[in-house]
């Protein structure tokens, strides 16, 4: 792999490297805050002082960061993840500017891979006159993912703390009902690039794998920043919809990146969020990559 970026541009302009057969680009949707009772609900008071001082966090929040891969495939330029759009949170919504900064035309996308539904992820996909923003893309779902959201009875048959997000999922879906691609785990999306199932953050919760001289994955929201979700991989985290199975796709997943020495591409890490993660006995740690 190799990384290429000026020093002299801002720490979130547009940062390309080589992945085997790609060229992937990081774009930055922004940032946003997030609160302890979400990140780390099993923190001590103490541990969690610790978290937000490593996290250059303030006032029982840290900064979330919303990285979004863009990938060049041959004729295909594929989007993964498309930010909250400037309708979750006033300091998000950046891929527009960032896809920009970059020297492309929204309307050159061919491909965009949702990891899942959640506002953060996928309320980017509609502009300001409620269509499509990528009107030329096929866009990629977990079929579990698809099912669960997209349920008729989704308000009356689930918790009333997911209804918000159900409704913003089903807004944006079913604006491109007729160019969805539903996906199982294994499934190739073309030729080096993979899904690879990863529920509990979300039922249908996808994470992408890019062949190279060493793999690399684009995570989602599996792993959700640099420090809890590696040194406690078994903690909750707040926003999981099914908690105990988060964990327990976390811890594997944790482990597997360190074994086989997988390349990560974190959504909420700190941009550009590519690093690697380092087993030492039943410890993990973060490592970011070089650039």
């Amino acid at each position: 792999m190799t990384l290429a970026r000026s020093e002299a541009v801002p720490d979130t302009s547009p940062f390309g490297f080589r992945q085997g057969s790609f060229d992937v680009t990081v774009l930055s949707d922004g940032h946003f805050a997030l609160p302890a009772a979400i990140v780390a609900p099993e923190a001590t008071p103490d541990q969690w002082l610790d978290i937000e001082r490593r996290l250059g966090g303030s006032a029982g929040t840290i900064r979330a960061h919303a990285n979004i891969p863009l990938i060049q495939a041959g004729d295909d330029l594929i989007l993964i993840d498309l930010g909250g759009g400037g309708k979750f949170q006033p300091t998000e919504g950046r891929l527009a500017s960032s896809l920009a900064a970059a020297g492309h035309d929204r309307e050159a996308i061919t491909k965009v891979l949702l990891t899942h539904a959640h506002p953060d992820h996928v309320w980017g996909l509609l502009g300001i006159d409620d269509r499509p923003r990528f009107p030329n893309a096929s866009y990629y779902v977990g079929a579990a993912e698809w099912d669960f959201w997209m349920d008729p009875d989704f308000t009356s048959s689930r918790p009333s703390v997911l209804h918000a997000f159900a409704i913003g999922a089903q807004r944006d879906l079913s604006a491109v009902r007729e160019r969805i691609v539903l996906v199982q785990d294994g499934d190739d999306i073309l030729p080096g690039l993979q899904a690879i199932a990863t529920p509990g953050h979300t039922h249908g919760h996808m994470s992408y794998a890019l062949a190279g001289p060493e793999t690399l994955v684009v995570t989602g929201d599996v792993v959700t920043n640099q420090i809890v979700s590696f040194e406690h991989p078994a903690w909750r985290f707040g926003n999981d919809t099914d908690q105990e199975v988060g964990a327990n796709t976390r811890q594997r997943f944790v482990d597997r990146a360190a074994v086989d020495r997988l390349l990560l591409l974190g959504y909420h890490f700190a941009y550009p969020g590519l690093g690697r993660v380092e087993r030492s006995g039943n410890e993990y740690r973060y490592v970011p990559a070089h650039v």
